[in-house]
């Protein structure tokens, strides 16, 4: 990941620069991949404006096609106390639009056609989740500053979902508990898979790969995005080809201070005659197979410190061991 990049997400996350919306070219790609979940459910974008989001448009088009029962998209409007909004009786609530697929509804609503909270419209309000516990699959890019919040309520509330997150998100404790308990894991699209997120005029880029496309919409490409989801998927099942080997080839695979095992720096590095215990990088998962591999563990040593070697200590590691070796 390159240091700009970095920069850039640190520092919106400490503004709460959340404005990121997606492309549908890249949702189109992505749930091309989940057609047969969505038979007779109920799906609810709790984070996208009814009336632009690319999310809630994607699954209007699509409403038949997938065979919907019911879309249900949300959004947060931020409470305003100024007195032009006063004097004005402008709305500052949150506000909600359900489409089922009748002739009399309009697939695309304006704001005149949405219903309004009595709150800002937050996922977490009880106004939003009275409307998740309705829903079948959640379908959202969630803000990121409060991606630990959001996982937590899909999770609790046991729903299926697939949802964009930063690829920094799978070492957070809790969602990593998730995905080695096999209850979650990465979608099909990852990194420059994602071709990047529309955002305002007014949001400061830090330096990352920005273009303006055929609508005039700035775009911004961090490139270190990925999907995270429960729903199944055809790749999860598929085997990473393993074509390296360990015998004869000990000194390219450096053992840990402190944990017995071996670090490996790329997933293509892994090798196919090794029983025990391997360290590798995050964007290991994304090829994760979980009848090949098991997770072990997580970044920690025997000692409960990080992972070293000689010394150092490299960035995230998983644990895994190869299941087809015994």
């Amino acid at each position: 990941m390159r240091k700009n990049e970095n920069d850039f997400l640190r520092k919106a996350k400490k503004n709460k620069n959340d404005e990121f919306y997606t492309q549908y070219s890249d949702i189109e790609r992505e749930l091309q991949h989940y057609t047969k979940h969505f038979k007779d459910k109920v799906v609810f974008c709790n984070c996208d404006d009814p009336t632009i989001s690319n999310f809630y448009k994607y699954f209007a088009n699509n409403f038949k096609k997938l065979g919907l029962k019911k879309l249900i998209s949300a959004c947060y409007i931020e409470q305003s106390l100024d007195l032009f909004s006063l004097a004005n009786g402008t709305k500052s609530n949150g506000y909600y639009y359900e489409y089922t697929g009748k002739e009399s509804e309009k697939i695309i609503p304006s704001i005149e056609d949405v219903c309004y909270f009595n709150s800002d419209g937050d996922f977490r309000s009880e106004e939003s989740l009275n409307l998740l516990k309705e829903a079948d699959i959640i379908v959202t890019n969630p803000p990121f500053s409060l991606f630990r919040d959001f996982l937590s309520i899909v999770m609790d509330n046991k729903k299926e979902f697939l949802i964009i997150a930063n690829i920094n998100a799978i070492t957070y404790k809790e969602t990593f508990s998730w995905i080695e308990k096999n209850k979650i894991w990465l979608g099909i699209n990852m990194g420059r898979g994602i071709s990047g997120f529309i955002v305002p005029d007014h949001y400061e880029l830090y330096g990352t790969e920005t273009k303006i496309n055929e609508k005039g919409e700035r775009i911004i490409s961090p490139n270190n995005c990925l999907w995270l989801t429960n729903l199944d998927n055809d790749k999860r099942h598929e085997d990473i080809p393993l074509v390296k080997e360990y015998k004869g080839n000990e000194d390219k695979y450096p053992d840990y201070d402190n944990y017995e095992g071996i670090n490996i720096n790329k997933t293509a590095d892994i090798p196919r005659d090794y029983k025990k215990a391997m360290g590798v990088p995050i964007t290991f998962l994304h090829k994760f197979n979980p009848e090949q591999f098991e997770i072990l563990g997580f970044r920690k040593g025997n000692d409960g410190k990080d992972l070293s070697v000689n010394g150092k200590t490299p960035y995230f590691r998983i644990l895994i061991k190869n299941k087809r070796l015994v």
